[in-house]
């Protein structure tokens, strides 16, 4: 026999709407309907009755784990006392948003909480995510307990230990740095040994925030007493690279962090895996970001308008798809174009990143753009994530419909950190439907919810 499941007779609003007619099926019904279908539609009715049940079962076995990680895992005390936050507000030169401070009790209450933290931190780019992580890891090492922070790339990794070092390094914190070809330590002397809050256990090392790319997964990397861990950019890490990260201490908390809600972090929400806080809206004082799409034939205008931006002051990134080898219709490559881009934008200086530099060549050019000695920045994908330098309010992009809409959105967050409104170029032969769709989104919008929700519909939720 096959056991049935009791209808569900309404909705929340306790009136049962038409598309949910489906539900008033038994699971025997479903079945019966789906093999001896009477129509078309009775096979689509029965599919969504028997989905709904394996929907159901699915979150009751994700809420099973879920207790049954809480019943085991007692969380580290990790929730602070203050005395190294206040300071480092004061010294800050600007005030958080309403949003950052909500979140920022979130956060609290989680890591003072019974249970490990298992938070997901969403928010558009340029919404002051970085903040709110250091608000998180200066609460843990108040409580005398060590940070990690683990980023995708060394350019973030680097860009992240410059401003971390510069915010917490006057509050006598040690920052470290340790990245596949560098390691790093900002050393404080006077503060050495801390008393550890735990009894029985005396004295503990002064509690450090360890800034880190893979490198921080491997085995040399195995602080004692780790208290929190910070995953940057989290949707480019793997579940189990983010565990493996986890597990070098004793349940430690997370907090893992994104800019653009793609589709599996949608999933990974919708599963329970992860208690969600956002931070909706942008910092004050910010200019506008207008994003334009152009076809090939219309790149002298643009590239007059880029110079006359580079005229003002500003400056700009320019995107490639490729490294060295140009491909098939036009696609160009970072390498190749080099040379041209330099004639093409003249006098101004032009610096090149890409992932086949040398990281201290990388580290070079990067600073370069930051203090204004180069102008414009010729780069591949690579500087998707975390870069903020906010004199650039120009973004081309070449080959556009080759990039997804995550990534778009991403490498558009690079502008629009400043005062001075930004100009995203979207440069692209988009012959296909789907390519003029994702395009025509980013024209439209800036909203990152709203170009996840697009993505999902495009792409759907993937595996």
């Amino acid at each position: 026999s096959i056991p049935s499941s009791p209808p569900i007779q309404a909705c929340s609003s306790g009136v049962l709407e038409p598309q949910l007619a489906f539900s008033l099926l038994t699971r025997a019904q479903a079945i019966r309907m789906l093999h001896f279908p009477e129509t078309l539609a009775d096979t689509e009715t029965a599919r969504r009755r028997l989905a709904l049940d394996e929907f159901v079962e699915l979150q009751r076995q994700m809420l099973l784990r879920r207790r049954n990680f809480e019943s085991k895992a007692s969380a580290l005390p990790c929730g602070g006392d203050n005395h190294l936050i206040k300071p480092f507000l004061a010294r800050l030169g600007f005030k958080l948003t309403e949003a950052q401070t909500k979140v920022l009790r979130e956060l609290r209450r989680d890591l003072s909480g019974p249970h490990p933290m298992r938070r997901l931190l969403q928010g558009d780019v340029g919404s002051g995510k970085t903040v709110v992580a250091a608000c998180c890891a200066l609460m843990a090492l108040e409580s005398g307990y060590h940070v990690a922070l683990m980023t995708p790339t060394e350019v973030l990794a680097e860009q992240h230990f410059a401003n971390f070092t510069g915010w917490l390094g006057p509050l006598g914190i040690a920052v470290e740095l340790q990245t596949g070809s560098r390691k790093t330590a900002m050393v404080q002397s006077p503060m050495s040994k801390v008393q550890s809050q735990e009894p029985g256990v005396g004295v503990r090392q002064q509690p450090t925030l360890t800034i880190g790319t893979h490198a921080l997964i491997e085995a040399g990397f195995a602080p004692e007493n780790l208290g929190l861990v910070i995953i940057d950019e989290q949707h480019k890490f793997g579940v189990t690279q983010r565990e493996q990260l986890v597990r070098k201490g004793r349940y430690p908390h997370l907090l893992v962090m994104t800019a653009t809600p793609i589709p599996r972090t949608l999933g990974l929400t919708l599963y329970g895996e992860l208690d969600v806080s956002t931070i909706e809206g942008l910092p004050p004082g910010r200019g506008s970001i207008k994003t334009f799409v152009r076809a090939a034939d219309k790149l002298p205008k643009v590239w007059a308008f880029i110079r006359d931006k580079l005229a003002e002051g500003r400056q700009a990134y320019v995107v490639y798809p490729r490294v060295e080898e140009s491909g098939p219709n036009g696609v160009k490559a970072v390498v190749k174009e080099f040379e041209a881009l330099q004639q093409t934008l003249a006098p101004f200086r032009v610096g090149v990143v890409h992932g086949r530099l040398r990281p201290k060549e990388t580290e070079e050019v990067m600073a370069a753009f930051r203090t204004g000695n180069v102008q414009a920045l010729l780069a591949t994908s690579l500087i998707e994530v975390g870069v903020d330098v906010p004199n650039a309010t120009i973004m081309l992009i070449e080959n556009a419909e080759l990039f997804g809409l995550a990534q778009l959105h991403q490498l558009r967050g690079r502008i629009g950190r400043g005062a001075h409104d930004s100009y995203c170029i979207l440069v692209a032969a988009a012959k296909s439907r789907e390519a003029r769709t994702r395009l025509r989104v980013l024209e439209e919008t800036t909203d990152g919810f709203r170009i996840a929700e697009a993505d999902l519909q495009l792409r759907g939720p993937g595996e």
